[in-house]
């Protein structure tokens, strides 16, 4: 039996055809973005996981290294979902990456995650991480599962955290 709520999670949820919609303006709005600050990047559109992703990718001589940091990639991300909502008049969880960007956050999370298992495995009863976005504090806790510990995320909007405990 189904609840309600992962009834009306399934009604919500996007199809594929408005996922591929939602990378072409994404795209097309980071193509813009990019010829207007005259910067160099091959865009590439996949669709995984229910969320559109779209990655700029560059040589490495490219200038394209000015967007890459995590800070800006997180603001253009936000920008580029607005910019989809606006013209679909849909919300958009999209995904960006520049210039490798969500694999070099994806590492700095796993020696975050490792750190604080450390911390636990020298005594502490649980170790608080940062606060951080929801798809990052997500990849935290598939992380934490694969090492083997337990974590959950607590507090409230910019200081929303995950927590690590043992199993």
């Amino acid at each position: 039996m189904i609840a309600a709520d992962d009834e009306s999670a399934a009604a919500d949820a996007p199809t594929a055809s408005r996922l591929d919609d939602e990378g072409d303006v994404a795209a097309d709005y980071i193509e813009e973005l990019l010829d207007i600050c005259d910067l160099d990047g091959d865009i590439d559109i996949a669709v995984n996981d229910g969320r559109a992703y779209i990655s700029v990718n560059a040589s490495g001589d490219s200038n394209l290294r000015i967007l890459s940091r995590p800070d800006t990639v997180a603001a253009l991300q936000e920008l580029t979902r607005l910019a989809v909502q606006t013209k679909t008049g849909e919300f958009s969880r999209l995904i960006l990456d520049v210039g490798g960007s969500r694999e070099q956050r994806q590492r700095e999370l796993e020696n975050l995650v490792d750190v604080a298992i450390a911390k636990i495995s020298a005594g502490a009863t649980a170790a608080e991480l940062e606060p951080m976005s929801s798809y990052e504090r997500k990849l935290v806790h598939d992380i934490v599962a694969a090492r083997g510990f337990v974590s959950e995320s607590e507090g409230e909007g910019r200081d929303r955290h995950t927590v690590i405990s043992p199993a």
